[in-house]
């Protein structure tokens, strides 16, 4: 096939162009999110690391108020990413505990919310606990002055998870692909639908038809010719429509118009107008001279512009 026709030419040189365009956008919205999850696991290493030494920090205090000054501070356990857990040997200042917890995360710029656990070691049961809001609304917290009894016991602290990183999609290029050829064979449609509607020629005006705008309806053959369109209306369509064009520009009662159109068969269905004008707006939706406008509590005018 020999490609002499301007107008095929530049279809297909910018079909080329807009698939490559999409497959180098595909590329950079996977390497763009490619990128934006290794900053996420690096942003949750760095975080894991400092809320580790806020809680060894808040262990060292708890045991120096406590009178110990030498004991080891045990290693901060991970059971999962969003919950930490210190062990002490002994009891330790419950009601110290918040302000402590709070200054730490604070020096090490940890300002995420989380929920605090006091659990004893035996049977894991928990012995007192609070929410970060509840130090912040007033710097007190549920079970102040409550003391706790010699034993073990695990501080657990649980944070609020980090949003999902989102994983490339291997998918992106074909996507690209398919859309842009989608939006190619719509523009050669749309092509060839506009040079149809150029050459077709309109149908002739009936004697006996009734014009408005630029459409006319044929009440004989119920036929609507709106503006390029050609619809074939019911016998309900094209009486409803046919009272509206005898009254341009006034303003017809919905009780007027319900009379005209269906009282003569005994049907007095209120909801019935509105279905058959929304439908009559659709049919002249072609021509920009014509308007079906609703006026709120009446009922309805027919404009012609």
């Amino acid at each position: 096939m020999k490609l002499t026709n301007p107008p095929v030419l530049r279809i297909l040189i910018g079909s080329v162009a807009l698939i490559l365009i999409g497959l180098l956008f595909a590329r950079f919205v996977s390497s763009t999110t490619g990128q934006n999850a290794a900053r996420l696991d690096n942003s949750r290493t760095y975080r894991a690391e400092k809320i580790n030494l806020a809680l060894r920090r808040t262990a060292h205090h708890l045991l120096r108020l406590a009178g110990d000054s030498t004991s080891r501070i045990p290693a901060i356990d991970q059971p999962n990413p969003n919950t930490y857990r210190v062990s002490f040997g002994r009891a330790f200042n419950y009601d110290a505990l918040p302000a402590l917890l709070h200054q730490s995360l604070q020096l090490h710029n940890v300002a995420d919310a989380y929920d605090v656990a006091v659990l004893d070691c035996a049977g894991g049961k928990l012995q007192l606990g609070y929410n970060r809001l509840d130090w912040l609304a007033n710097g007190l917290v549920p079970c102040r002055g409550r003391s706790l009894i010699a034993g073990c016991y695990v501080l657990q602290v649980t944070f609020e998870p980090l949003a999902p990183a989102q994983q490339p999609s291997t998918h992106w290029p074909l996507l690209a692909l398919a859309g842009l050829l989608s939006s190619v064979a719509f523009i050669v449609w749309r092509r060839s639908a506009r040079t149809s509607e150029a050459v077709a020629h309109p149908l002739p005006l009936p004697n006996h038809a009734l014009q408005f705008g630029q459409s006319w309806l044929d009440v004989n053959s119920q036929l609507l010719m709106s503006g390029s369109s050609q619809h074939n209306l019911t016998y309900r369509e094209t009486k409803l429509l046919r009272v509206l064009v005898s009254h341009p520009n006034q303003v017809m009662e919905r009780s007027e118009i319900l009379k005209l159109v269906w009282e003569d068969e005994g049907i007095t269905v209120g909801r019935s107008i509105d279905v058959f004008m929304s439908r009559l707006r659709k049919l002249l939706q072609n021509d920009p001279t014509i308007r079906i406008a609703a006026v709120h509590g009446v009922g309805y005018r027919l404009e012609i512009m």
